[in-house]
């Protein structure tokens, strides 16, 4: 007898991890999503083999359920459903965020076990259309184990990251997880959109250099989206942009006084530790697909 795998959210990463678990022991898959035009499409291309729109009745069968929706979407969904999943269930996400998402989860019932989860993947494009099987390839898969987490649950985390074909996976805590998102990822977007606001954008338009296009790559983001993981990681991302207003404070500085010596020796630095990582990523094997989320 089949167990069941509930999809809650077919987007770009809901569809990717339903892409990418087909086949995944003797687990099917539904998916549950609010559009019939995803859910046709999904089942047109043979990401997933049941189409569900109410969430009552596709929880009822989930053995384990990945919620793939917006952060604030994933909190109301389990404010809402608390009382809807299928005893025994393995609940997890694939969130940017841990720590809001976490205390929601405290809501289930003490038969319900919830392991938060991160894949670290993605594209600036959105929607099932853009989905890939390979979508995880490679990437790090972040998981938050608490007292909600039963053993058996993890170790079926780690060989759902083994199939989606992830490099490894990092179990850590929600506050640790935040910190690395809010500089590796939060911290990266920011930039990009304050640099699209400069009103020099349009007028040197044409002259953009690779270093350009690489730093603003991200800034064309999912609006909604964003504004939630900004704003739900907010004390994380603070302190990481307070970091860096003060180094570009200090690179300002030094080329404002002229002092070569100064500007030399920071930038000696940075691209020492920046070679360092290169080293260790390639050494790792773990660089995720189009960067990080």
């Amino acid at each position: 007898m089949s167990r069941h795998i509930v999809i809650v959210g077919l987007g770009l990463i809901g569809g990717s991890m339903a892409r990418a678990l087909r086949g995944f022991e003797d687990f099917d898959i539904i998916g549950l999503d609010v559009s019939q035009p995803t859910l046709r499409f999904a089942l047109e291309n043979n990401i997933i083999d049941q189409a569900e729109t109410d969430p009552v009745k596709a929880l009822a069968q989930g053995d384990l359920v990945f919620l793939c929706l917006h952060p604030k979407g994933i909190v109301d969904f389990l404010t809402e459903h608390k009382d809807h999943f299928k005893a025994g269930a393995m609940v997890t996400d694939v969130c940017g965020i841990k720590g809001a998402v976490l205390e929601a989860a405290t809501a289930l019932p003490g038969n319900v076990s919830f392991v938060g989860g991160h894949p670290m993947a993605g594209r600036e494009t959105s929607g099932i259309q853009n989905s890939l099987d390979n979508m995880f390839l490679n990437a790090h898969y972040i998981l938050t184990p608490n007292q909600q987490s039963r053993p058996e649950h993890i170790a079926l985390m780690e060989r759902v990251a083994k199939q989606a074909g992830c490099a490894d996976v990092v179990k850590t805590t929600p506050e640790e997880h935040d910190a690395i998102i809010a500089y590796t990822s939060q911290m990266m977007h920011i930039i990009a959109v304050a640099v699209c606001d400069d009103e020099s954008l349009f007028r040197y338009q044409g002259f953009e250099g690779d270093s350009f296009r690489g730093c603003t790559r991200v800034a064309a983001l999912d609006v909604p989206l964003w504004t939630q993981l900004f704003s739900m990681n907010a004390c994380a991302l603070c302190t990481a942009l307070e970091q860096l207003e003060g180094n570009i404070r200090d690179y300002r500085l030094a080329i404002q006084a002229g002092d070569t010596e100064a500007l030399a020796q920071r930038l000696s630095v940075s691209a020492a530790r920046k070679r360092k990582m290169n080293q260790l990523e390639q050494e790792s094997g773990a660089v995720g697909r189009n960067g990080t989320k």
